[in-house]
């Protein structure tokens, strides 16, 4: 039977996995309310998430697909950065084929391979840098390592200047905190499109070797082009996804490994290697734990006998797959790299399974043994007992991460 009484998600998300355990309890499809009194559907389990990611009665596009949005509701809420966009996050059918095509000759797997010189170049300027703290100096990890890296490649991949940088840094960690007022995700909204649009205008007037580039000038087989709305939202798409799942995925497989030394150990006898650790991390700490929005384009009977509507949205709930115990075991909750987590879901799945996650998990299985290779004595400073989470229940992250440094090797 349908659930008749809905439940408040935490807006800031501040148990994210506990939220997930409660809400499995409860069933496999649950009816759930988001910031902005926004109703939704939470999935809990893996097997029915794979399903709904597979399924052709599952839309992206709320233009279509969303009745609500349709007739002008939640415009005023953080809601309008997810899905008032015209890119692949909200395309379906035909629309995503389209811009996937146009898209997907900037990420080739010659083109992320050809960032190896780059990324290592970037980790190693970062580590010298937090070598100058000196032995057994204390560092935010986040700020001095796990942020800066992402976002210098991804912005050296875009061409984008440096005095934008920060605006565009801000303006990303500004969508992703679900806690903002309608004013203020209306205020992102528009800063955003200023900054991005200068970025386009820059690189029509002097095309470069970066992806900007490219993208302005892809063309379909018809000889047409991204439109300018669909070109400024997949720049915010394609760079706001680059820089934070890779800020969250390496600054959550830092915490795992320093709060497992059990497990540390074990990558360092080489039993399991940083392949498992990245892999392992993404199932059990997914830097995107949920993603707003899909929409039932049909009524969907699910197994339980409940029936997601025409019309309904749905949230994509990565982090409750990935600690789901019917796909993971009985020990899902436990961080544990020997596992070989390779079935999960946090890059998405099917037709919209992440273009750049490739890049994501080349620029970790850099950044990671680096980093513990120049400091093997790094350990969580005795701040970091109880870290914060950032404000949001979309992004799986720490707002800072408080480590001492201990020895310092040589650069290798």
């Amino acid at each position: 039977m349908d659930q008749q009484q809905p439940l408040l998600l935490d807006p800031a998300g501040r148990d994210l996995l506990g939220e997930a355990r409660r809400l499995r309890e409860t069933g496999p499809a649950v009816r759930v309310v988001l910031p902005g009194e926004i109703p939704a559907w939470y999935i809990t389990r893996h097997q029915l998430l794979k399903s709904l990611l597979l399924d052709d009665r599952v839309s992206k596009d709320p233009g279509r697909h969303w009745p609500a949005w349709r007739e002008g509701a939640f415009r005023d809420t953080w809601i309008i950065n997810w899905v008032g966009v015209s890119n692949m996050l909200t395309a379906y059918g035909p629309a995503h084929r389209r811009l996937r095509k146009l898209i997907a000759p900037a990420f080739t797997a010659r083109r992320t391979q050809a960032m190896v010189p780059q990324i290592e170049r970037i980790t190693h300027t970062l580590l010298d840098s937090l070598a100058q703290s000196g032995p057994g100096g204390v560092a935010d990890l986040r700020t001095a390592f796990a942020h800066p890296l992402p976002m210098r490649v991804i912005c050296e991949l875009f061409g984008l200047p440096e005095a934008a940088r920060t605006d565009v840094a801000r303006l990303i960690s500004r969508i992703m905190d679900t806690t903002i007022t309608a004013q203020e995700a209306e205020t992102t909204q528009k800063e955003v499109r200023a900054v991005l649009a200068g970025l386009v205008a820059l690189k029509r007037a002097n095309p470069g070797d970066d992806l900007t580039s490219v993208l302005v000038d892809v063309r379909d087989e018809d000889g047409s082009r991204l439109s300018e709305e669909e070109l400024i939202d997949t720049l915010l798409l394609i760079i706001g996804a680059g820089h934070e799942t890779t800020v969250n995925l390496i600054g959550n497989a830092v915490h795992a490994l320093l709060t497992h030394p059990g497990q540390l150990e074990r990558v360092r006898a080489g039993a399991v290697s940083w392949d498992d650790v990245i892999e392992e991390t993404l199932r059990w700490a997914p830097s995107i734990a949920s993603l707003p929005l899909r929409f039932a384009v049909t009524d969907i009977p699910l197994p339980d006998g409940a029936t997601i509507r025409a019309g309904e949205a749905i949230l994509t709930t990565y982090a409750a797959a990935g600690h789901d115990p019917d796909q993971h075991g009985a020990t899902a909750a436990e961080f544990d790299p020997g596992r070989a987590a390779t079935d999960h879901l946090a890059f998405g799945h099917g037709v919209h399974h992440c273009i750049g996650a490739p890049l994501a998990r080349l620029e970790a299985k850099i950044a990671l043994p680096a980093l513990f290779a120049r400091f093997p004595g790094l350990a969580l400073a005795p701040e970091a007992s109880d870290l914060a989470r950032v404000e949001s229940f979309i992004s799986h992250g720490f707002q800072s991460l408080p480590v001492r440094l201990g020895s310092v090797t040589s650069p290798s």
